[in-house]
């Protein structure tokens, strides 16, 4: 399979861009025991079919491809997000947690009758914890009595929940939001709108939704989805998305125990760049400026939370 191909009689998105091939080295050097906390599989498509009620067909990503990019840029393991291109068919995702040998932990996507034999073998595979979809224009929008209880089948698991949304939709589901009982996993700090003070009305009800409840954590990574003056991650560019730092850096210093940092290789939807994933990577010391911050960010952190037993 090489790079970019879609197999299995699938056609990629018009206009889709295929994840960046031979990233750079990074100039930074990760802790030892980094964790990139949020990436993705697809497919391939001839193993493990495209969901027939996706939004996007992407070009192929392999398990085996996510693994030589996490040893090239340097992170000892990886949590793998399910795709919404896979609906909630988590075989792909199960794959590549049993090729990992522990190394890969997942979030897997499940429906209101999953049973309880079916989440004891996500569990067994690594699984540890489910997503929901609020971004309107790639799903259709969950049911909140169905995230219910899906939340009551995986606590006695010790899962959490991993939410995506955008900040204009958090003031209707703020309180709906603070009412899971679990640990909750905000993808990609809410995608704030960048262009907007980082001092302001709209990121303060982010703040102050994680000061409230301190079951939330948050991921700072995505620079590339939210900057809209860049630089972008290329041509060796090392202060990429400088427009997203003070937002994310906010939330790193306040909430040092509570973020968490990927590459969200393969990069779904992108629409105007593919960045470097190497380059992303050196993206990481403008917003954890000190070793101790970069410890928590990307070791401590998504070991608490995802290998809390130490293995």
């Amino acid at each position: 399979m090489a790079h970019g191909d879609t197999t299995g009689g699938f056609e990629k998105s018009a206009g889709w861009l295929d994840w960046y091939d031979g990233p750079a080295t990074p100039a930074f050097r990760l802790p030892d025991g980094a964790v990139d906390a949020h990436c993705h599989v697809f497919g391939p498509g001839a193993e493990f079919p495209y969901a027939p009620e996706r939004k996007y067909t992407p070009c192929d990503a392999s398990a085996e491809q996510l693994f030589a990019l996490r040893d090239h840029l340097g992170f000892d393991r990886n949590v793998i997000v399910q795709a919404t291109c896979h609906g909630a068919d988590n075989r792909a995702l199960v794959d590549a947690l049993r090729r990992s040998g522990g190394r890969a932990r997942g979030v897997a996507t499940v429906r209101r009758d999953v049973t309880d034999e079916q989440l004891a073998e996500l569990h067994e595979a690594g699984v540890r914890g489910v997503r929901f979809n609020f971004v309107k224009r790639l799903v259709d929008r969950v049911p909140t009595d169905s995230l219910e209880e899906i939340v009551a089948k995986i606590a006695p698991l010790g899962w959490h929940v991993v939410i995506y949304f955008e900040a204009e939709d958090l003031p209707e589901l703020f309180d709906f939001f603070s009412s899971i009982p679990t640990d909750l996993v905000v993808d990609h700090m809410g995608r704030p709108d960048v262009t907007k003070d980082p001092n302001g009305p709209e990121f303060e009800l982010f703040l102050r939704f994680m000061r409230e409840n301190p079951n939330v954590w948050t991921k700072v990574s995505c620079p590339e989805r939210l900057s809209v003056t860049g630089p972008r991650a290329l041509d060796g560019e090392q202060h990429a998305y400088t427009d997203v730092v003070p937002f994310a850096r906010r939330v790193v210093e306040e909430f040092p125990d509570r973020v968490l940092w990927g590459t969200d290789w393969p990069h779904p939807n992108l629409k105007d760049h593919m960045p470097d994933d190497g380059l992303l990577v050196d993206y990481i010391p403008q917003i954890a400026t000190t070793p101790e911050l970069q410890q928590r960010l990307l070791v401590d952190n998504p070991h608490r939370l995802y290998w809390p037993e130490g293995a």
